[in-house]
């Protein structure tokens, strides 16, 4: 049952069926700031620390070569991850995912925390991080564990932040390069 709920909230959020709240950024483009992180974040991310940009993509080497001397785990076929700094001073982990897994392209960045003692507080830290970076998001909907899900749209970018049933509950926080 609990699966089944969880299912259809993601299916819900990512736009399979039928919203219970909905919000429309008017923001995005009405303020300089936001527009220009619109901007930027539909050609790639920008890394604080290590200071890198990472355009959409590149292939695997690529990576490679923009983290020279920077510490990159190549944790599975097509995904990587390092800690850094990005938003002036959000510090977390960053996943690299590629698509397809083997010589791939990248596709999506993952954000997570893997010392997370308070998933109130990281969800919250998260949420604010991105809210005051891009505007306030596309979409809203109830989600799960007391947590909402939200969305940001964007012309060839998808940012999603939710928490799911996974083990124990879970924060998945993706920006998502869509074709």
């Amino acid at each position: 049952m609990r699966i089944r709920f969880t299912l259809k909230s993601i299916l819900i959020f990512l736009g399979f069926g039928q919203a219970r709240e909905r919000t429309v950024n008017k923001t995005i483009g009405q303020d300089g700031n936001f527009s220009k992180l619109k901007d930027v974040i539909e050609k790639g991310f920008q890394i604080d620390c290590p200071k890198i940009f990472v355009p959409w993509d590149i292939d695997v080497n690529t990576l490679k070569d923009l983290f020279k001397g920077q510490n990159l785990v190549n944790v599975a076929t097509g995904y990587y991850t390092t800690r850094c700094t990005s938003f002036d001073n959000l510090n977390c982990m960053l996943g690299f995912h590629f698509e397809p897994c083997l010589n791939g392209r990248l596709n999506e960045l993952e954000f997570f925390r893997t010392d997370c003692d308070n998933q109130k507080k990281s969800f919250d830290e998260f949420q604010k991080c991105f809210s005051q970076s891009f505007g306030q998001p596309t979409n809203k909907i109830k989600g799960n564990e007391g947590f909402y899900n939200y969305e940001w749209r964007f012309n060839n970018v998808r940012i999603f932040h939710f928490v799911f049933d996974r083990f124990g509950p879970e924060e998945n926080l993706r920006i998502k390069k869509v074709r």
